[in-house]
């Protein structure tokens, strides 16, 4: 238990979910800090939860005033499409859909904070994930005058069953059971699953698990087509209807679940410095990142390409580390967006049993010129010219050679370049 001295707390605004860990929470802040407790809940398209039920728990379990949030545009437009458009993956698979909600919804917590005149914040990540840091650095960057509170780093309580009798003698209404495998984490761009058998990472996730994807193998026998549209790197239009950032996700979700699309299942990097294996659903971030990459492939030039290539990996570990509001990220925003403004045009995609297959591109700025690409034309491209250029490309390694240094990753006999040395 942490020995240091508690903070001097009047007001305290929680990061409340309704889930077995907030709620108990509650009375626990109250009987700590003696605090007034004010629950907020952050809606970033859970997806069927109930969340008009939260606020008559929330205040059943100690807190004076519950305040919901309908974040769910915010967060397809100003956090999802942003990072669409950076390309960021984190750990070569990871769409970092819990990583990139943390900071909107430490946003909104410290402007209900400032809305009630809170000096405090509370919220339920745990002492050994990443969540804690993505909270916390988002109230640091944004008014680092509020205290935070984090239970999981003084409390006592070790386990579900600890919380459940600590839920149970504080009247507090849950419905957790002791038998719950899998700690979830949900949004509208992603489901992640993590504990139970994920915990060896050599067993298979059981198919009963997934909740938002279909198994591949029982997918329709048919492929589905879908044209996403975008404008200067943004989706706008699905089969040509418009529609705004988060029915855009919602729909690509529910076609991509159903054909099996965006599972992952992987061994990350914590920020804190071991691994964890987690199973990651993301059907409609998937095809979008799909899309996205091949109409970049025909609009930007290599150089750029390359590049933004580079930048990506940064972007998704700002993102990963909580890093989000920061100068860094603010100029890689910069730069990303200076390379999107080709970004327009059409994609057609071929989804079929967990498999996103290229159907087609389209855009008014490509750079592919079926002139320029073909062998026939010599007044586009002369092929002669390429034999200059070889030489030159090429010219350290032929002085490599002629010096008779090893070649690297080879242990073959040297050929004899004696023709070429000089009298």
């Amino acid at each position: 238990m942490n020995s240091k001295p508690k903070l001097k707390v009047e007001k305290v605004v929680l990061a409340y979910s309704g889930g077995l860990d907030t709620s108990v929470i509650v009375p626990w802040l109250k009987e700590n800090y003696g605090s007034e407790v004010i629950c907020f809940c952050a809606d970033v398209g859970q997806g069927d939860e109930d969340l008009s039920k939260l606020e008559d728990k929330a205040l059943a379990s100690g807190a004076s005033k519950f305040v919901i949030h309908n974040m769910k545009e915010e967060f397809a437009a100003d956090y999802l499409f942003p990072l669409l458009r950076s390309g960021a993956v984190y750990e070569r698979k990871y769409l970092l859909g819990t990583s990139v909600a943390r900071p909107l919804i430490a946003k909104h917590l410290v402007d209900v904070a400032h809305e009630v005149s809170a000096d405090a914040i509370a919220h339920g990540a745990t002492g050994k994930g990443n969540d804690q840091v993505r909270f916390e650095l988002t109230i640091m960057a944004l008014d680092p005058r509020l205290k935070v509170i984090a239970p999981w780093r003084e409390w006592e309580i070790r386990s579900r069953e600890d919380a459940i009798e600590y839920a149970a003698k504080h009247n507090v209404p849950v419905t957790a059971t002791v038998k719950s495998i899998y700690s979830r984490d949900s949004n509208l761009w992603h489901l992640s699953h993590e504990g139970g058998l994920l915990e060896n990472p050599w067993n298979e996730p059981e198919e009963q698990m997934y909740q938002v994807s279909a198994s591949p193998e029982y997918a329709p026998d048919e492929p589905a087509y879908v044209e996403i549209e975008f404008d200067s790197g943004t989706p706008v239009a699905i089969n040509s209807e418009k529609m705004s950032p988060a029915n855009i996700i919602t729909y690509l979700n529910k076609l991509g679940g159903a054909n099996g699309i965006g599972r992952v299942n992987l061994v990350e990097n914590r920020l804190v410095g071991m691994k964890s294996h987690g199973i990651y659903e993301t059907p409609g971030g998937t095809i979008l990142f799909y899309a996205h990459n091949e109409l970049e492939s025909l609009v930007l030039d290599r150089e750029t390409i390359h590049f933004k290539d580079i930048v990506a990996l940064k972007y998704a570990e700002l993102t990963y580390n909580g890093l989000w509001f920061t100068p860094l990220r603010e100029a890689l925003d910069a730069f990303v967006d200076s390379t999107q403004g080709p970004v327009t045009g059409s994609v057609r995609l071929k989804l079929f049993k967990g498999n996103i297959i290229s159907a087609g591109c389209k855009s008014k700025l490509s750079l592919y010129r079926e002139d320029f690409a073909t062998f026939g034309q010599e007044d586009v491209y002369d092929q002669s010219d390429a034999e200059g250029f070889i030489h030159l490309y090429g010219l350290s390694l032929k002085v490599r050679a002629l010096n008779d240094l090893p070649i690297a990753g080879m242990n073959l006999p040297k050929p004899d370049y004696s023709r070429f040395k000089r009298d």
